[in-house]
């Protein structure tokens, strides 16, 4: 008789209590994100969350605007990214915390853009009217802010985007105006002839925050001025004083010579016979420029001539007051033939050239104001092209002074003043840096021009106002106080993250010159005064501001013109005794403002003054964070922030900067499309901004990740906690120890999650997040209770204890990852607890339960300890297929923090014996065809063991 067949062994698969989901594993961001946007859009989602928190403690973050003009690129993407964790950070811990995002519209860059086209079309500009050239460049500003709001938009950035604030608007204009006007009325507004940087291909002053410097290969020159008066020296008469310049083209508008008090000067004659006065710390180096040296080859010897028998004495700089010598072009008469003074000057010194410096009052800050000290005035032969007048001697029309050739060592002004016996040396091989616009990437120049300027280091008292009201000038200014002074005192006051920012700002404040704060310009906001053409003063009557004021009000900067003039300035002012500026603002005033026409203006009633955070790149300190400060500090005696949070810059993933020309800029639309805008926000809020930091193929794949294993945490708690009812949560006090431990963790993280949002410090946020959920849930706590989840019956206290814990990670987790994970927290909440009116966003802070019980947070730490070490052991093991899994070892270790079976669970082992080191064996008890643990009450190879038969017989009843 042939034997019964063996009995097919029973699989247990369908008893398991394995964890069920809808919620995908493969995130498909870009095809999800837009739904999910979709939805927020339709639910309203930023205005429900004004309505949920009015009341409540505000958080202000003030958007410093963008320039409307051209796509969102990297930094944008960061720079909002970053700003829109800080306003749902602050939103979580449940402040009201708006935020309204601003644009800037006027300036240069978009009137260029307007005139390109122009070009293209072969239309003058200066043929168009005005009205209608600026209504073109409102339509293209207009055409970027909307642009670039989608794109911002699809980053997840929640704010007002159906109400942006524009610097443009009407009411914006008005309030820009009105600002001014409190300069104005203040007396802290002055028209006056000063050096400014200067674009010759845009034809405006330009301010420091517009500029860039580069590198560049200039030609360098000496010059010899012939000295014809010394009184307190009369031997140097006849010899010639030496300067040294890199800027040629200045040489033509020279007025005098600088020298320092204190500096020693040689007075020698060359071997050519003709003598010098040169620094004597800086003879070796003129030497070597001009081969002037005092030593001459006698003879077919060669033989050197005694140098002292050309040395004709020392003399101090202070020596030379009062002297005179004449420029070298004196021959062509009037301006050339004027007497060059010697002046004192403390910026006078030894580092470089020859120790005296040729002064051009009208193209350098220093030489204006020495100048003008001792009575001599700028003469404005450069035209606001860089081309000198056409009536300035033999150089108008010859070429622009940035345009080398012209001022080359073969160029007209070199080869003018060698056929004049003054050029010593010219060399075009200097490389120094420069500054550029950052616009054209043309050089600029220094260039005295009449602008309106804000006086820095005017005292200013509330009596010396021209025709301000008490309450008008803000009882913080202080009597006395200077713009330097209050702007200073600010910072000071202002907190920095990091710290360095405070010294950045606080050193060009220290240094800075006057404001300037005019351009010349067609797109802007007009510097809406009247000037009295006989005394030159601008016009301060309250009654004349309020109704420029009104009339940019209604108008915008069309109001401005001159047939509205006699409307403007009313009855009491006849038109033709004033001229109207035609002048207007530096953009940089315009942004400066907007603290004042946002957060005080009404529209936005959610706003207060002044901001919590402004939030840009460290650039911005001698930009927006900069005009902020110096407008509010003028009209409201500080800043108009709190804290100031600088990050740095995007390079490349070879740490270069980003260029077109390169070929190596990161397109964050593009990667959108490709990864989504979680992963994007991952990475920004990932590296430590707050340096310049890297972005790249590689990077974003360890970013992607990273999301990853987070999504995969998210899916595992709403696997887990599939079909999980209050019903089954557990009291604390009935949970096991090793729940009690991940209960202590997660309040320690909620503490650290705290902090994170205080410092600012997002990429520690990030890595908290990662780290937890990574080391401290997946590779522990789940690993650990996943047999109770699968195997234990639903109504065991372990697995309840478990379950309950889980949900209180699940809340705890999708809020903190909210403010990073935007779309992804909304996904999982949605999942499960799908509601058409409900967001993970309108949610607080996560409240966890108390803890209760003794803190076993020490045991853990020495069972996490010991655990690394018995998997370090078992590894071994397993590579010599000894064993196959942890589950089919035995393990003796030297310290016990806790009994044996629970060891084993933790270490997920067969069985835990004490010893005097840690040893791994396999062991001898047969598998549980269930749960799959090795257990010594298991008779055979896929029996059961007690728990799981137990459990089985439940369910199969």
């Amino acid at each position: 008789m042939a034997d019964a067949p063996d009995t097919p062994k029973r699989d247990w698969r369908d008893t398991v209590f394995l964890p069920k989901t809808d919620f995908p594993m493969k995130a498909g961001l870009p095809q999800k994100e837009p739904a999910i946007l979709e939805r927020w859009r339709k639910l309203g989602l930023y205005q429900r969350l004004r309505e949920q928190r009015a009341g409540r403690e505000k958080f202000i973050l003030h958007d410093g605007p963008p320039y409307a003009n051209g796509d969102m690129h990297i930094g944008h993407a960061l720079n909002h990214i970053l700003k829109d964790m800080v306003v749902r950070t602050q939103t979580l811990l449940g402040k009201d915390a708006p935020y309204v995002p601003g644009w800037d519209c006027h300036g240069l860059p978009i009137e260029w853009k307007v005139e390109e086209e122009y070009r293209k079309k072969k239309r003058n500009k200066d043929e168009v009217p005005a009205r209608e050239f600026r209504a073109e460049c409102r339509a293209y500003a207009q055409h970027w802010v909307d642009t670039q709001r989608e794109q911002l938009k699809r980053l997840g950035i929640n704010g007002d985007w159906d109400k942006p604030y524009l610097t443009m608007d009407f009411a914006a204009e008005a309030t820009i105006v009105a600002e001014l006007m409190k300069f104005a009325e203040s007396g802290q507004l002055y028209r006056g002839a000063k050096p400014v940087m200067w674009s010759p291909v845009e034809k405006t002053a330009l301010a420091e925050a517009e500029v860039e410097y580069e590198d560049i290969t200039s030609t360098q020159i000496d010059v010899a001025f012939e000295i014809v008066e010394a009184p307190n020296a009369p031997e140097l008469v006849g010899a010639h004083a030496v300067i040294w310049t890199t800027t040629p083209w200045t040489i033509p508008v020279n007025q005098a010579l600088a020298y320092g008090e204190d500096i020693l000067y040689h007075h020698y004659r060359a071997h050519d016979g003709r003598r010098f006065l040169v620094a004597t710390e800086l003879l070796e180096s003129f030497f070597e420029r001009t081969g002037l040296g005092p030593i001459a080859n006698q003879g077919p010897g060669g033989t050197e001539t005694d140098l002292s028998e050309y040395a004709l004495g020392e003399i101090t700089g202070s020596q030379l007051a009062g002297a005179v010598a004449r420029h070298p072009m004196h021959h062509l008469g009037g301006f050339f033939a004027k007497p060059r003074p010697f002046l004192a000057g403390d910026f006078v010194t030894t580092d470089a050239g020859t120790g005296l410096v040729h002064m051009a009052p009208d193209h350098g800050e220093d030489d204006f104001n020495l100048c003008k000290a001792n009575g001599i005035e700028p003469v404005f032969a450069v035209d606001a092209a860089g081309f000198y007048r056409e009536d300035w001697a033999w150089l108008g029309g010859q070429g622009s002074v940035i345009n080398k050739k012209f001022t080359a060592s073969d160029g007209p002004i070199c080869t003018d003043l060698r056929e004049a016996g003054g050029l010593l040396a010219a060399s075009d091989d200097f490389v120094h840096s420069y500054p550029h616009s950052w616009r054209s990437k043309a050089k600029v120049i220094f260039r005295c021009t009449p602008q309106w300027f804000i006086p820095v280091d005017k005292k200013i008292d509330r009596q010396m106002a021209l025709c301000a009201t008490e309450a008008e000038i803000r009882a913080e200014q202080g009597d006395g106080e200077t713009l330097r002074e209050t702007a200073l005192a600010s910072i000071a006051a202002t907190r920095f993250v990091p710290e360095k920012g405070r010294n950045r700002i606080g050193a060009m404040v220290e240094g800075r010159p006057d404001w300037v704060i005019s351009r010349q310009r067609a797109w802007g906001v007009p510097i809406a005064l009247f000037v009295n053409r006989k005394t030159g003063q601008y016009l301060c009557d309250p009654a004349v501001n309020a109704r420029i004021v009104e009339a940019f009000r209604r108008e915008g900067v069309d109001a401005w013109s001159d047939e509205a003039a006699p409307a403007l300035l009313g009855p009491d002012h006849d038109v033709a005794d004033y001229e109207r500026v035609a002048d207007i603002l530096d953009v940089w005033f315009d942004s400066g403002c907007t603290h004042a026409f946002v957060l005080e203006s009404g529209r936005w009633p959610e706003l207060r003054w002044p901001a919590d955070l402004y939030l840009e790149g460290s650039d911005q300190h001698r930009g927006w964070f900069q005009s902020s400060l110096l407008e509010s500090c003028g009209t409201r005696g500080r800043a108009p922030y709190d804290a100031v949070l600088t990050h740095g810059f995007t390079m490349d993933a070879k740490g270069m900067k980003m260029s077109k020309s390169l070929g190596n800029t990161v397109n964050p639309l593009d990667l959108m499309k490709e990864y989504g805008a979680d992963i994007l926000r991952l990475w920004a809020l990932s590296v430590d901004f707050t340096e310049d930091h890297r972005i790249g193929k590689e990077i974003l794949a360890g970013v992607a990740d990273q999301y990853r294993k987070l999504r995969n945490t998210f899916r595992y708690l709403l696997g887990a906690l599939d079909g999980f009812e209050e019903a089954e949560r557990l009291p604390v006090s009935e949970w096991p120890e090793l729940e009690r431990y991940m209960l202590h963790l997660v309040h320690a993280l909620d503490g650290q999650f705290r902090q994170a949002i205080h410092d600012f410090n997002f990429n520690g946020y990030v890595r908290l997040l990662s780290d937890f959920a990574n080391e401290d849930l997946s590779a522990f706590f789940f690993d650990i209770r996943k047999d109770s989840l699968y195997c234990d019956a639903p109504t065991d206290t372990k697995r309840r204890a478990y379950r309950t814990m889980l949900d209180v990670l699940f809340h705890a987790l999708v809020r903190w990852a909210a403010p990073v994970l935007t779309f992804t927290a909304e996904e999982v909440w949605q999942t499960r607890f799908p509601s058409e009116e409900g967001s993970v966003h309108f949610l607080d802070w996560p409240e966890l339960p108390p803890q209760v019980g003794e803190d076993v947070s020490q045991r853990w730490l020495a069972v996490r300890a010991l655990r690394e070490r018995v998997t370090e052991g078992i590894e071994p093991l397993r590579r010599e297929k000894i064993v196959r899994s942890s589950l089919e070892a035995e393990v003796t270790v030297p310290d016990m923090p806790l009994v044996a079976d629970a060891l084993a669970e933790a270490f997920i082992v067969a069985k835990v014996t004490p010893g005097d080191e840690v040893t791994v064996t396999r062991t001898d008890y047969h598998k549980c065809g269930r749960c799959w643990r090795l257990l010594p009450e298991v008779a055979e190879d896929d029996g059961l063991c007690g728990r799981c038969a137990e459990v089985v017989g439940e369910v199969v009843a």
